[in-house]
């Protein structure tokens, strides 16, 4: 008999529906919830860290990730770096499989080989840096670039060897080398190792001046510690983004030491400047165009004699390469 002609004495139960439910309702219609994830995407927006206007991520993107509104240079990926700098397809890396080893079996919280392996998962590289060849509107060069996200693009044993080897290859192929620097400095988790990687890059960097072969340094947001005492700051030609943090101990620190207070913009790109310590500020978008120029001086025929053989200083760089 069915339920509605149930006669006396009989109970009456009606199976609750499924599609009258609350959760059924919300999942058939879940653009009318308030969450985040069913209306707006976590990353459509992103806000500028300078003057904290929200913008269209990509809109963003298209602008090289440089805020419309008040200039800030975002940081930027290793991949969109390349496609910033390099001719479409030039890109060979060189010496990915090399990473870093725990000589020192450090552990603070967590080991130092745990934090590695996170920092390898999270970006899909084994080390701080990329290096490889490429071209540059048609230039060759020997090309390395800083992976902020892989443990503060911090310079280990693996970082130094690989930029050793970058300059190695930039000297047998008689190319110039650009390294793209976003460092916090040496990693302290490999102790007095990290700190040898200061004397090691700058040698090479001193070998392929003996070569005559220019080395361009670009340094970005932020460039730090032993990164900025070593390499970062040996290039015949330094550049760096606007507002980028350059320095080796952080103001903070500097402040506590000295027990004065800093002027505004110190350690920022527009202040270094002023002061001497770099050759000049380029805009994100005119990067590409800037480095073109001077790989175009570089290259041009030498008129001079040559000179004995030492290091350059810069401005005694051979253009023949």
């Amino acid at each position: 008999m069915p339920p509605c002609c149930a006669g006396p004495g009989h109970s009456v139960r009606i199976a609750p529906t499924e599609d009258l439910t609350p959760k059924c309702q919300a999942e058939k219609v879940g653009w009318f919830t308030k969450t985040k994830e069913s209306i707006v995407p976590s990353n459509l927006w992103t806000k500028c860290q300078k003057c904290e206007e929200a913008i269209y991520s990509k809109d963003l993107a298209k602008a090289a990730w440089v805020c419309p509104k008040c200039s800030h240079h975002f940081r930027i990926s290793v991949h969109d770096r390349i496609e910033l700098l390099l001719d479409e397809r030039s890109w060979q890396e060189l010496n990915a499989h090399i990473k870093t080893a725990d000589p020192l079996k450090f552990h603070a919280l967590t080991s130092y080989d745990e934090r590695v392996k996170k920092a390898v998962q999270k970006t899909s590289a084994n080390e701080a840096i990329s290096t490889g060849l490429g071209t540059l509107e048609g230039f060759p060069l020997a090309v390395g670039i800083f992976n902020f996200d892989f443990m503060g693009g911090s310079m280990g044993s693996a970082v130094g060897e690989k930029i050793v080897r970058l300059v190695d290859e930039a000297i047998r192929l008689r190319r110039p080398l650009l390294i793209v620097s976003c460092s916090g400095g040496a990693r302290m988790d490999e102790g007095v190792l990290s700190l040898m990687q200061m004397v090691k890059t700058s040698q090479a960097i001193a070998r392929l001046s003996r070569e005559r072969l220019p080395f361009l340094s670009m340094l970005t947001d932020p460039t730090t510690g032993g990164v900025t005492a070593s390499f970062a700051m040996l290039g015949d030609v330094i550049l760096a983004e606007p507002g980028a943090l350059i320095g080796f101990a952080g103001p903070r620190v500097i402040e506590q030491t000295i027990k004065e207070t800093l002027p505004e913009g110190f350690q920022r790109a527009e202040f270094l400047l002023e002061t001497g310590l770099i050759d000049m500020i380029v805009s994100r978008k005119d990067c590409r165009a800037t480095l073109a120029k001077l790989l175009r001086f570089f290259s041009a025929p030498a008129h001079h004699a040559p000179h004995a053989e030492g290091p350059s200083n810069g401005s005694d760089v051979s253009t023949a390469f």
